[in-house]
């Protein structure tokens, strides 16, 4: 039995993960929930669940929490790294959003709890600290992203290397061992709502336009970073992080059924993929229960489903965000971070109406010359971060 701790309970993976825990029940149990400020959801999860545990990051919402089920409710980034350090938690599921899951995803690595980590902030703008130190304490970080954990199915599967776990460090040794016969990690792209578009055409696009996803249903952040395809750029820097790699070694390619998720090629000329219906359900249960095949909530895939997969390159002259998320990751310390922030800064705004849907872009790639050229720690990844927000906010009114 795996005790699991998710924080960012009410969000999509946080209510997948408990969808995946309920169809496993003799082999997983949820011991904690934390969530930001929607205490009603938590209450009603409390309940069918029932967690020994309960946090809310916004203390108003903590009160009300408590009221709600009559129970001691922990608060604020406190209460986070309470839950995910417990003595009575196996896994650390990491699905809030946004910087907030940087420093309970330390604290649990210090406690050696493993990781399952669905937040992409935590490795790309920590990923300098949080990996060293997953590797000091035999720490695993099981990645839930759906590309990423493709990556890890294709390398179990194909180079005998060893799925990570606790107090196992033969995953990285074995991967370092075999890097070199992988020629290509290839992500894939769904090309999202804009996939072919030229400069001109992205000139005036909407917010509705921007958010009407072809293949998958997120929310508007991530939804918004598809259509500029800096979620791939975020993606490269994940897996240069996860498998120990550089961005050269990483490649992506639009396919827009979104049914292949990655790719490993090989220096033989083969390659190995990882197929499925876009369902994160999948890569949840397999972070949690891997690298056992057992049955999932999701949709079984079935190749008369979906008879034509086709891939195409996509134009880096107008979609930039993956070559400046590759630049990032180069140049190192706190680069990422900036990035990162001002991303994610400029994608709220275009949502808000405030500035256009190419601003976003012209924004990130600004940040690049903005960035200090300083070594990562907690310390100044925090306060880059908080810089670079503020540098967004004072050019976006000018």
């Amino acid at each position: 039995m795996k005790r699991i701790a998710i924080l960012g309970s009410t969000g999509s993976i946080g209510t997948q993960t408990l969808q995946v825990i309920e169809k496993h029940p003799e082999r997983l149990q949820v011991t904690a929930l934390a969530a930001h400020s929607n205490y009603e959801k938590v209450a009603e999860q409390a309940r069918k669940f029932h967690p020994k545990y309960l946090a809310m990051f916004e203390s108003s919402a903590a009160d009300c929490l408590a009221k709600e089920t009559n129970r001691k409710v922990a608060s604020g980034m406190g209460g986070l790294i309470e839950i995910a350090t417990s003595d009575e938690v196996d896994v650390v599921v990491v699905a809030v959003s946004g910087m907030i899951g940087l420093e309970p995803t330390l604290a649990a690595i210090r406690a050696k709890k493993a990781i399952a980590l669905a937040s992409k902030e935590v490795l790309v703008a920590g990923g300098a600290i949080v990996v060293p130190l997953a590797r000091e304490h035999k720490v695993p970080i099981l990645p839930i992203d759906s590309e990423h954990s493709a990556i890890l199915q294709c390398l179990v599967g194909a180079l005998g290397v060893p799925f990570p776990t606790a107090d196992d460090t033969s995953f990285y040794e074995r991967l370092k061992e075999r890097l070199s016969q992988i020629e290509k990690i290839i992500l894939t792209a769904s090309g999202g709502p804009f996939r072919g578009y030229t400069l001109k055409q992205l000139e005036n696009v909407t917010v509705e336009q921007a958010l009407a996803h072809p293949t998958w249903r997120m929310g508007g952040k991530i939804t918004i970073d598809s259509a500029t395809l800096m979620n791939k750029g975020l993606e490269i820097i994940e897996a240069c992080w996860l498998y120990d790699c550089t961005p050269e070694k990483i490649e992506v390619v639009i396919h827009p059924q979104s049914v292949i998720h990655a790719i490993v090629k090989f220096l033989d000329g083969s390659a190995l993929a990882q197929m499925g219906h876009p369902d994160m359900k999948v890569p949840i249960q397999f972070a949690l229960l891997g690298p056992e095949r057992l049955p999932s909530p999701a949709k079984n895939w079935n190749p008369l489903d979906t008879p034509e997969l086709t891939f195409e390159e996509f134009d880096s002259s107008v979609f930039i965000c993956p070559n400046l998320a590759r630049e990032a990751f180069r140049r190192g310390g706190v680069v990422p971070t900036v990035l990162n922030a001002v991303n994610e800064e400029a994608a709220n705004a275009f949502l808000r109406g405030e500035i256009s849907f190419l601003d976003i872009q012209r924004f990130a790639e600004g940040s690049l010359s903005i960035a200090p050229n300083t070594s990562a720690t907690l310390e100044t990844i925090l306060a880059a971060d908080k810089e670079a927000r503020a540098w967004f906010h004072a050019r976006a009114r000018t």
